[in-house]
């Protein structure tokens, strides 16, 4: 009953509060919520168990060679061959292709993400069907049928949840397939696909150099730990394997290319490009949960001090410690309860908005839903917010007359209580400023990126994705069909210029590894070193005007550089500067010296360098040298990416250049057309994300944190009225008294911002040596949080310290 009452009576003394209930209320449900969201978005990313048979002993298998600058260089057949032959704590092994495309036969044309796999691949991987079935050893070799199976988010969004698509046949590239199954909704890993098929749906798989090529590495490998082994077993026995086939097979594995082989958790793997970024996030709204609790706690601490009488009282008319620190506990209680379910209610659209940010470094993310975890959150730090105010307060103690003396209606303000409340703002400030040097840092990257040149024009240029379709069309009707397309759309009204290319830049620029090895004429290396690398690209005439891409020297593609005329290519200018600094580039011949190249039909016939142009990086958005060696279209194909220089308005020519390219073949796909500049926006969409969610909790932390400044000085104002009537009364000017709170308060922040400088410097490192990816603030972010919480710090005085100046002489003597 005592419980009870005591809830009735918090109940009645916060109503008679009712502005400063409402505002610990609403601080208190802006920290839980946004730390029950985060916590929901890391529990279903990093925490929450894949839906895969057996996960545990589920694991990845990467090949990656740091010389090259290739992280995961994939595997080949016959190096999956000899793990599968050699390793005996693994039981089985998956293999998996990232492969794209063109389908027809499900509606529109269009280019799917697909994988292509092995027989083994579904049962390796523990998952299941929730409609038809999956791929198994009967679908393997190359006799076997073409077969199919959708991943369950294209088989609900695209395709509608149709059950009817089983059964169906569809053409993938130049082979036809049918629909045997949709897969349960699982994470897609190594790569969002959206259909995965069986190995003789792509003649690339089947062909010999794919088959023998050691060094033709395109296959992402999976395995399951065989009964008794564990992953460490499993690391060392693939190294050894590894170690052995290096050695038998020299030639495919330079000494200085460093190639290394490791496994881990299949579930780390998928989750480690997320971690860092959410674990930061968490960390964010950590401080936004301390912020919000001390400044609670000053609220709370002020109006401890204003009812010290009361408590008096109720102490010296017999009312033990315990009864008082349970009075406060059940007004916590009600203030954290309501401040947990306003903070919930909060935290439910936030986990959506926050999941889709998330998407952006993790897949498992997609279909994230709220979860049970949302409200323990809540109570746990409800209970702990509830548990530390109610023991802010310092207690009076039963002497009756002290009790009478304070419930006069002074207010008197002790050393330990100024003390807890200054600790409190100056908390709130140190906090702010790591999250506002972090939100900094991330605001400036953003704006290098953005306003970094690109060294060509991305204003007025459509790039669309129209892939190369063969089925049924010899190489000739091929690159008669593309020139058709370019004469036909370059007749359009506002059309300024029409070129092919092989990559959107950016966008899909980096996909094609470290390049290939080639020699010149001329050029001589140094013992030991290996032949340079450059990128492959293949462009029509006029590629390089439709960019804005200016010729250094030499001359352009034109349409004399067919099949059957002289080989030729251009060369990017740090291409010639690297290989011919002194001298002239133009006229040696270059050769394909890479043996990758006899994998994709390169040929090791010379090409004359016919020019050079500047460099186009086409790769990262803060360009830097390229090294580039452009083939005209007609002498190499494959160039499926359509550029169109517009004189105004871009996306006004979409649907005609649809509608031209469909009266040509109805089967061909035309996909994500945006001008260069969206491309690059798109691109940056990660770091303009971070920048905007680091910046919005750095501005509700900062916001907190100016309330808490403001409340702690408007409180000592009121309690030290006394004595600035007496300073008045002798002489002291007001603008003394106005400059003299304003100090308080820059001191207060200069306090706050010294000691989260120290604080978010010992977290960095410390945080540092597990995470290798987190970055100290520069000197432009931590000067620029440093120079807005001073700002907003004596903002936030003024009203105080107006206050202060305008103190009535006569009212302050007879305050007392």
């Amino acid at each position: 009953m005592s419980l009870i009452s005591d809830f009735r009576y918090a109940l009645r003394s916060l109503a008679r509060v009712k502005g400063l209930t409402i505002t610990v209320i609403v601080t208190l449900a802006l920290g839980i919520g946004a730390n029950a969201a985060i916590f929901s978005v890391v529990s279903g990313v990093l925490l929450k168990p894949l839906v895969n048979r057996d996960e545990s002993r589920l694991i990845y298998i990467r090949q990656s060679a740091p010389g090259l600058g290739s992280e995961n260089t994939a595997f080949s057949v016959p190096e999956i061959q000899d793990l599968r032959g050699r390793a005996r704590s693994i039981s089985a092994f998956g293999e998996f292709s990232t492969i794209g495309f063109t389908m027809v036969g499900l509606g529109e044309p269009r280019v799917v993400r697909a994988g292509v796999v092995d027989g083994s691949y579904f049962d390796v991987m523990g998952l299941r069907p929730v409609l038809g079935r999956l791929l198994g050893p009967g679908d393997d070799g190359p006799k076997a049928d073409g077969a199919a199976v959708l991943t369950y988010r294209f088989w609900t969004t695209t395709m509608g949840s149709d059950a009817s698509v089983i059964g169906k046949t569809v053409r993938l590239g130049t082979r036809a397939a049918t629909i045997v199954g949709v897969l349960e909704p699982s994470v897609p890993y190594p790569s969002e696909t959206e259909i995965i098929a069986n190995i003789v749906t792509s003649p690339h798989h089947l062909s010999a150099t794919m088959v023998t090529g050691r060094i033709h590495r395109m296959t992402q490998v999976f395995g399951r730990l065989a009964p008794g082994a564990d992953l460490e077993a499993a690391r060392a026995e693939l190294r050894t394997i590894h170690g052995a086939v290096a050695q038998e097979h020299p030639e495919s594995y330079p000494k200085n290319a460093d190639f290394r082989i490791d496994a881990v958790r299949l579930r780390d793997q998928i989750t480690s490009p997320a971690r860092t970024v959410l674990l930061v996030l968490l960390a964010a709204s950590g401080l936004i949960f301390i912020i919000a609790c001390s400044n609670v706690a000053n609220l709370i601490l002020a109006r401890s001090v204003r009812r010290e009488g009361e408590l008096a009282i109720r102490a010296a008319l017999g009312a033990s410690s315990a009864a008082l620190r349970r009075t406060l506990l059940a007004e916590s209680l009600i203030l954290c309860g309501a401040g947990a379910i306003l903070g919930v209610l909060i935290a439910r659209p936030m986990v959506a908005i926050l999941a889709r940010y998330a998407a952006r470094f993790s897949v498992r993310a997609l279909d994230l839903t709220v979860d049970s975890s949302l409200l323990w959150v809540g109570v746990v730090l409800a209970l702990a917010a509830a548990i530390l105010l109610a023991f802010i307060p310092r207690l009076p103690s039963g002497d009756s007359s002290k009790g009478f003396a304070l419930s006069n209606g002074s207010v008197r303000i002790t050393t330990g209580t100024n003390r807890r409340l200054r600790l409190f703002a100056i908390t709130q400030i140190a906090a702010s400023f790591v999250l506002l040097a972090g939100a900094g840092m991330l605001l400036t990257t953003l704006m290098a990126l953005q306003s970094a040149p690109t060294g060509f024009n991305t204003h007025n240029v459509l790039a669309l994705q129209v892939p190369v379709m063969r089925y049924g069309r010899t190489d000739d009707q091929v690159v008669s069909f593309y020139r058709e397309v370019m004469r036909r759309i370059g007749e359009l009204p506002g059309v300024e210029r029409v070129a092919l290319g092989t990559v959107v830049p950016w966008r899909e620029g980096g996909n094609f590894g470290p390049g290939f090895q080639f020699s010149v004429e001329g050029f001589s290396k140094a013992n030991g070193e290996e032949d340079p690398r450059a990128q492959l690209r293949v462009v029509t005439p006029g590629f390089f005007a439709a960019l804005g891409v200016p010729l250094i020297a030499g001359r352009d593609f034109d349409n004399t550089d067919r099949r059957d005329g002289e080989r030729v290519v251009i060369i990017s200018q740090s291409v010639a500067q690297r290989l011919f600094p002194n001298q002239d580039a133009l006229n040696r011949h270059l050769t394909w010296t890479d043996p990758i190249g006899k994998f994709i039909d390169l040929s090791p016939a010379p090409r004359r360098i016919v020019g050079i142009v500047a460099d186009l990086d086409d790769q990262n958005v803060v360009p830097g040298p390229a090294l580039n060696v452009y083939h005209p279209f007609d002498q190499e194909g494959g160039a499926g990416r359509l550029f169109v220089h517009a004189r105004s308005d871009a996306y006004a020519l979409v649907s005609p250049i649809r509608r031209i390219i469909r009266e040509l073949y109805a089967d061909q796909p035309v996909e994500r057309a945006a001008t260069l500049d969206d491309v690059r926006a798109e691109v940056l969409a990660p770091d303009r994300l971070n920048a905007l969610v680091f910046g919005g909790f750095a501005g509700v932390a900062l916001m907190i944190a100016v309330v808490g400044v403001a409340g702690v000085l408007a409180f000592s104002v009121s309690a030290r009225t006394r004595e600035f009537g007496i300073r008045l009364a002798i002489g002291s000017a007001p603008h003394h008294l106005l400059t003299r709170v304003l100090g308080e308060g820059a001191v207060i922040a200069i306090a706050g911002i010294l000691t989260g400088a120290i604080s978010g410097y010992m977290l960095a490192r410390l945080a540092g040596s597990y995470v290798q990816s987190v970055r100290i603030p520069g000197a432009v972010p931590i000067a620029g949080a440093a120079v807005v919480l001073v700002a907003a710090a004596v903002l936030a005085s003024l009203m105080p310290a107006a206050r202060a100046s305008r103190v009535d002489v006569i009212q302050a003597l007879r305050s007392e």
